[in-house]
């Protein structure tokens, strides 16, 4: 993996013990070279993963036409969109 990356086998072995970080770049070239997401490096399977009811009403989502899912995705994105303006009027995080 490293020379598909264009790096030094002693600079993921540092990676893989927590003495450094890889760059974004570096992140990237990796993400790519393993074919998965970010979010599958980054982050624990439980933490970007929907909890309770939310995790069921997505799955059945999963299950609408590509007309639905469009219409949802775009609900979806007009609340989150409020939710933030909210939090940055008042302030909150």
């Amino acid at each position: 993996m490293a020379e598909t990356i264009g790096i030094h086998v002693s600079q993921i072995k540092r990676y893989e013990s927590g003495d450094t970080q890889p760059s974004l770049e570096v992140l990237r070239k990796i993400v790519l070279a393993l074919n998965i997401s970010a979010d599958m490096l980054l982050f624990d399977e439980a933490e970007r993963q929907p909890t309770g009811d939310l995790l069921m009403q997505f799955e059945a989502v999963g299950q609408f036409t590509e007309d639905e899912k469009k219409v949802a995705k775009e609900l979806l994105d007009c609340l989150i969109l409020k939710h933030t303006a909210n939090r940055l009027s008042t302030g909150t995080r």
